[in-house]
């Protein structure tokens, strides 16, 4: 009997069923070990209220429930069935990954087909299976949202850092570095500025919503730019670079403020240190990732190894670097993105060869990353959010995007980029996804009295500026830049 069950994938049942303590011919010590019976449903509870079943006989026989064990035949007609609910679990998962590659793909394909972004496609494949439309995607799913899109994020700023030459970078200088935060800054007082006339509000509700709005975002501006040094648009002057950089450590400012203030709105005191720790954070993270990048560099040139067991040992060492991040947050700050950009750079400074053949690899695990990516971002999407905003957000994110590209023209002053290159920076530096989706639903699960203007301008700036941002540059790039 033990192995016609075994035989239908029920193992560990049949293993329970020999090594129950009532079988008196099984002796020492049993390998199965302890077994949680909770997870095979309400079956002891049944077994104790047996009684309770005075007209079936076969009940009362069966639920001979001690202290010691439960009866075998109780297992054997009860688990099955929980069992089959737990395989149903699995198997919706599994729908579930195939929906959002498939759909994700074809709508992308689409797009690009009538000359659209295809991360258009794919945020309007989340929406519509996200959980606030068709609710096709599974919990199991959407509960690991985050963790999944930040793989997606460590697979293109490890991409980037190996395609990034750091001589490049050197020779664009100062705006490099303003980039990372003037144009932030910049939005941030454009929604202090608008938000208030448009939308109603405080000025620390306004400045929360700018510090929400104010993160450009890598996942659609990093690709692009990548394509660009591919093709060597704007190379000769490191635009792609400059533009790539300042996207990568923009974020880290960001959400350095968004934490500032929305602690001073539950009444925290907004403290220096938090400020400090913005170029602490940073600069830690580019030491670490080219510490950790160079000894990287030593392993792979004395053990030689397939490529492909290299972009295992990369990744792996992204996933640690950005734990350590979440660890050491309290006592070291600590931007593991960026160390992990610093990591591919510095493989690429000390084996070349090697970067540009894992580069490639990195290149064809985005394709998959990016349909995950983009697709799960649209499923944070909240649409009624979006269409109860009205007219004014959406001239308020106009109006704070006019805001940041006023401080990227500052960046750029007294440069050598002529008027066509500053206009297609201003145009690059404009699309919002991830950091938006990441952080809009915070102000609401925190019960600020702005959380619900902040989630709709938040879904707002993502339907608006990833797509326009993203067909703007296809659309101006060869137009604007020179080879």
């Amino acid at each position: 009997m033990v192995e016609k069950i075994a035989a239908s994938n029920y193992g560990v049942l049949a293993q329970l069923g020999e090594h129950l303590p009532y079988k008196q011919r099984v002796t020492g010590s049993s390998p199965v070990g302890p077994i949680d019976l909770s997870e095979y449903g309400g079956i002891a509870q049944l077994a104790r209220a047996h009684g309770s079943y005075p007209w079936c006989r076969w009940f009362k026989s069966s639920f001979r429930y001690e202290e010691r064990g439960l009866n075998f035949r109780s297992l054997l007609f009860f688990a099955p069935r929980v069992l089959d609910k737990k395989n149903k679990g699995e198997r919706k998962m599994l729908m579930s990954i195939a929906c959002i590659l498939l759909l994700g793909m074809m709508m992308g394909w689409l797009c690009k087909k009538v000359h659209l972004p295809g991360l258009l496609g794919m945020l309007v494949t989340g929406i519509v299976l996200g959980p606030y439309a068709l609710n096709l995607i599974d919990a199991s799913i959407l509960n690991i949202s985050s963790e999944l899109r930040k793989i997606a994020l460590i697979i293109i700023l490890a991409r980037a850092g190996l395609s990034l030459n750091l001589e490049d970078l050197k020779k664009v200088g100062r705006p490099a570095i303003l980039m990372c935060f003037v144009p932030a800054c910049f939005e941030v007082l454009g929604m202090i500025l608008l938000a208030p006339r448009l939308l109603g509000g405080s000025i620390l509700d306004a400045t929360i919503m700018g510090t929400v709005v104010g993160a450009v975002s890598p996942a659609v501006i990093v690709p692009k730019m990548l394509k660009l040094m591919e093709e060597n648009y704007g190379t000769g002057k490191g635009i792609p670079q400059l533009i790539l950089a300042g996207a990568s450590v923009d974020d880290v400012f960001v959400i350095v403020l968004f934490t500032a203030f929305t602690g001073l709105a539950q009444g925290d005191a907004v403290s220096v240190k938090s400020f400090v720790n913005i170029p602490v954070s940073i600069a830690l993270g580019i030491v670490v990732g080219m510490t950790v990048g160079y000894l990287m560099a030593k392993f792979f040139e004395k053990i030689h190894i397939r490529d492909t067991s290299k972009v295992m040992i990369f990744l792996c060492v992204s996933f640690i670097l950005v734990t350590l991040e979440d660890q050491l947050a309290d006592v070291i700050p600590f931007a593991s993105l960026i160390a992990v950009m610093a990591v591919g750079i510095t493989l690429q400074k000390k084996r070349k060869r090697v970067a540009e053949r894992l580069s490639v690899k990195f290149n064809k695990l985005w394709v998959v990353s990016e349909i995950m990516l983009f697709v799960l971002v649209g499923a944070t999407v909240n649409i009624k959010y979006a269409l109860s905003a009205g007219f004014a957000a959406v001239v308020l994110i106009f109006g704070v995007l006019a805001f940041r590209m006023a401080g990227v023209f500052f960046c750029l002053l007294k440069t050598g980029l002529n008027r066509k290159e500053r206009t297609f920076c201003m145009i690059a530096y404009m699309p919002k996804a991830t950091v938006q989706a990441a952080i809009g639903g915070i102000p609401l699960a925190m019960g600020l009295s702005c959380g619900n203007i902040v989630l709709t301008v938040a879904v707002v700036s993502i339907l608006i500026t990833a797509p326009l941002g993203a067909f703007l540059i296809d659309f101006t790039y060869q137009k604007l830049l020179s080879r």
